[in-house]
């Protein structure tokens, strides 16, 4: 609504008017235009739809991050967050399984993606690549593509141009077939070809010269009447339009005057990896972000990610990053609103479009207001007029004189003005409520039940790997192979075995075990000293776990050096070399290998054992993964043995149980601490890695809902090190309560609460929006105080100034109801209070 209205040059409090009155117009138009052809072109200052100049707002949403059930609802939170365009990569490994052998179905149905899109009358941005990074495996090239001889990826390389340049014309036929560009009345408004590959061209040399200007040509040619655009791309030829990518895109220039100023990735958080630390951005600092992009000239900036979802399976790529991939996003992992930054970001797309017109209809006028402080101002001649005044000191807050009126500016913010007088938003204030979520434990529930009707307690049911080789073997290599090379992605695991066959001529030669070795008397155990570069070793010596290592998020190399025991005689060593994700990018990310590089034993009378030169067998996989024991069509393949109480603490063990779905309706998790390493699947579908590397009370992975059935789900569980199953716990996201502070001097902007002639009451509307989840209300209003309160959310205090009425207030406003607003009004509370001092309202609630 604020979109249809931001278009016409009148003051903002006309135009308020005009968005009550056009609301049913807007939901109308948004109908017609989506079945009718737009045309899409830009100038300097924005892409122009149908005539008509467009300020944008974007919000990434990676379909297979995602399940078909959760679209719809992400893509509406995502439009009442005051989003007009969803962005999606396209997983070229996702949908080209092998050669000219292609997917579309489940988690990677996109043409259904994009027609939900269309449906909720939003545009849509498709970064086909097909190169991604994304912290997706392989950076979403097929791993196939590496072994077709004489490949290299991304660079003036014929093999590797011919296939991408196949895929590419693939998806854009695909989205032709199905009218999907706005040419053709569809969403999509802009293509994106490459990735990323501005920082990464020099490397290739003028390889790499001609591989970016072969892939802007190749793509134009595909003639989707729409624009494309190359993110980090400085070199970007005509037409093709280069965007930034970054924390802050405020002084990005486009390479070219003709260009308009586009942000495709503004990063409110970021990603995790295994025992890495819980990234997170405050929302204060990307609204900043964004206010100061559309200060200063920038017409599209695109959240990546709005929700980041999850890399179910083994699509993670980096290696170590985590099966979760939430991002701090403003909507959560599990399809939540993450509040207040969902909110606030919500209130921040609000008064940012009221300045639309103005923005990309008159040229900025930028004042200093003091050393760190300016203000940019948009006057049109018809006397429509928007300002952004900043305070780019981040530790002081300022005053600032602007036309003849005085403006107090928080640290490290941006006041919008969208009459070039009242502040309607200041992007370090925030007024919207924070939710209080937590996981809540459920212990798994068996589906089988006795004739009685009585529910059995838990069965499990149980199948142990053999550590080392089995069935055949794959090869037999003197030396080690790459781990990569040989399992091509096919798993995450690759046995590297000193079977017995062959250490009978190892031992004559070098290493047979005496018994007069001194370790077997004295108890000094020789140690094993295994090198790797990645990305992770289990160590087993004559089927016992010795030893685990792993690199991490900033090496993948490792050693791992650990006192093995041996025996007198013949012994096995099987050494369980395993990937956790693929590379995703970086210079000739596709020949980076893995595995092992070099084992040695010490402690023998003679000195240390080499056995990186001996011949090693090596066998790909797991049985059960070669079996599918995971899937309805596999469970079968091997002896399952039932017991009620599973074996703890036990490596290369399988474990399966039939469990009920959770109930309630509420988002759902697992929670794997209590077990060391592996992967898990519910009836069939991937879950992901799952691998606690730190002390915590939760280790959540996210399982969809719409996966469950009512009951008979089929848990299965691999477990790698040994852990313990009877304490794995599904869990329910649910919103508990709800905290908000607020200002009496917080700008709050309301279009459906008018003054009685229509116009926005500035001075005396401060308020504070309160709401609980869908089916409950509020039971509780914990803590109240209007005053000088202090604190966060959950421990909230009262300060020497204080309104002892505030719960009452709060409670005869909000008790047993779903949503409330609490105003600062002198009817509501004691105004009167501390002359003087700016006064604040906290509140922390509970909804039951």
């Amino acid at each position: 609504m604020a979109k249809l209205c931001s278009t016409n040059p009148t003051p903002v409090k006309t135009r308020l008017i005009l968005c009550t009155i056009l609301s049913t117009v807007s939901i109308l138009a948004t109908l017609v235009s989506s079945a009718a052809a737009n045309n899409v072109s830009y100038d300097r200052r924005s892409l122009i739809i149908n005539g008509q100049r467009k300020l944008l707002i974007s919000a990434s949403i990676h379909y297979p991050r995602s399940v078909p059930a959760m679209w719809p609802g992400l893509v509406q939170t995502a439009k009442e967050g005051g989003v007009d365009v969803i962005e999606t990569y396209v997983f070229w490994n996702g949908h080209e399984l092998s050669p000219d052998n292609y997917y579309f179905g489940g988690r990677y149905d996109l043409v259904k993606f994009v027609k939900i899109v269309q449906q909720a009358g939003m545009y849509m941005i498709l970064r086909i690549g097909p190169f991604v990074a994304a912290e997706w495996n392989f950076g979403g090239v097929p791993v196939w593509l590496h072994y077709v001889p004489g490949t290299v990826f991304r660079t003036d390389n014929e093999p590797f141009k011919h296939y991408m340049q196949k895929f590419v014309a693939f998806i854009v036929d695909l989205m032709k077939q199905e009218k999907l560009f706005s040419s053709q009345g569809g969403p999509i408004i802009l293509a994106q070809v490459e990735n990323e590959y501005g920082d990464m061209e020099r490397n290739y040399g003028d390889g790499g010269k001609r591989y970016a200007l072969w892939a802007a040509n190749m793509a134009v040619s595909l003639n989707t009447g729409v624009p494309w655009i190359m993110c980090q791309q400085y070199d970007a030829p005509d037409p093709v339009i280069n965007t930034c990518n970054s924390f802050y895109c405020d002084q990005f220039t486009p390479n070219s005057p003709n260009k308009p100023k586009m942000w495709t990735e503004n990063w409110p958080g970021w990603f995790k990896t295994f025992g890495g630390r819980d990234p997170h951005r405050p929302p204060e600092d990307v609204a900043y972000a964004v206010a100061r992009f559309f200060q200063k000239g920038g017409s599209l900036q695109n959240y990546y990610m709005y929700h980041g979802g999850t890399n179910f399976g083994r699509t993670s790529g980096g290696p170590f990053i985590t099966t979760s991939y939430d991002y701090d996003a403003p909507i959560d992992e599990y399809g939540l609103p993450r509040l207040p930054k969902w909110a606030h970001l919500k209130d921040l797309h609000r008064a940012i479009k009221l300045c639309e017109h103005a923005l990309l209809n008159s040229e900025p006028n930028l004042l200093s207001l003091g050393p760190l402080q300016e203000v940019d101002v948009y006057a049109e001649p018809s006397g429509a007029c928007a300002a952004f005044i900043a305070n780019m000191d981040d530790k002081n807050d300022k005053i600032v004189q602007f036309r003849n009126m005085s403006y107090h500016l928080p640290a490290w913010s941006v006041s919008i003005l969208p009459d070039c007088k009242n502040v309607v938003f200041n992007t370090a204030k925030v007024g919207s409520q924070t939710s209080k979520v937590e996981m809540v434990q459920e212990n798994l529930q068996p589906s089988s039940a006795s004739v009685d009707g009585d529910i059995k307690g838990l069965q499990w049911e149980i199948f142990v790997e053999k550590a080392g080789i089995w069935g055949e073997a794959d090869l037999v290599r003197n030396g080690f192979v790459d781990h990569i090379n040989t399992t091509k992605d096919t798993s995450d695991y690759l046995w590297y075995t000193t079977s017995s066959q062959f250490l009978q001529h190892i031992f004559t030669c070098s290493f047979h075990v005496g018994e007069d070795e001194e370790f077997l008397r004295d108890g000094n155990q020789p140690i094993l000293i295994v090198e790797s570069k990645g990305h992770a070793v289990h160590a087993f010596v004559n089927q016992k776990l010795q030893a685990s290592a792993s690199g991490n998020d900033s090496v993948s190399s490792f050693k791992l050096q650990s006192p093995i025991s041996l025996k007198a005689g013949n012994n096995e060593i099987a050494l369980l070399s395993m990937t956790v994700g693929l590379q995703n990018g970086g210079p000739f990310y596709d020949s980076v290998g893995a595995g092992l590089t070099s084992v040695q034993i010490s402690g023998f009378n003679n000195g240390p054992k080499d056995l990186s030169i001996v011949n090693w067998t090596y066998r790909i996989g797991l049985e059960g993964e070669h079996q599918g024991i995971y899937k309805a069509d596999g469970l079968s393949s091997v002896k399952w043995i039932s017991t009620s109480e599973p074996p703890k603490e036990q490596p290369l063990t399988w474990y399966k149980a039939i469990v009920n779905a959770p109930p309630g309706d509420e988002p759902i998790g697992i929670d794997m601490i209590h077990m060391g390493k592996g992967l898990a699947w519910l009836n069939g579908e991937e879950i992901g890695r799952y691998w606690p590397r730190k002390s915590s009370i939760h280790d959540e992975y996210h399982v969809p809902r719409s996966w469950f059935k009512p009951s008979g789900n089929i848990l299965v569980v691999f477990e790698e090190k040994g852990g313990d199953p009877t304490e794995i716990r599904f869990s329910r996201r649910k919103t508990t309560g709800f905290c908000a502070i607020v200002s009496e001097d917080h700008p709050t902007f309301k279009p459906e609460s008018l003054d009685q002639d229509g116009t926005q009451d500035y001075k005396n509307n401060v308020i504070v929006q309160l709401k609980c989840p869908i089916n409950t209300r509020v039971s509780t209003v914990k803590f109240a105080s209007f005053g000088t309160p202090s604190g966060t959310c959950g421990s909230y205090t009262t300060g020497d100034c204080h309104d002892p009425s505030s719960i009452s207030v709060v409670e005869k406003v909000c008790l047993n109801k779903n949503k409330c607003t609490v105003e600062l009004t002198e009817e509501s509370f004691n105004k009167g209070l501390c002359p003087g001092t700016i006064k604040k309202l906290a509140v922390e609630a509970v909804c039951s």
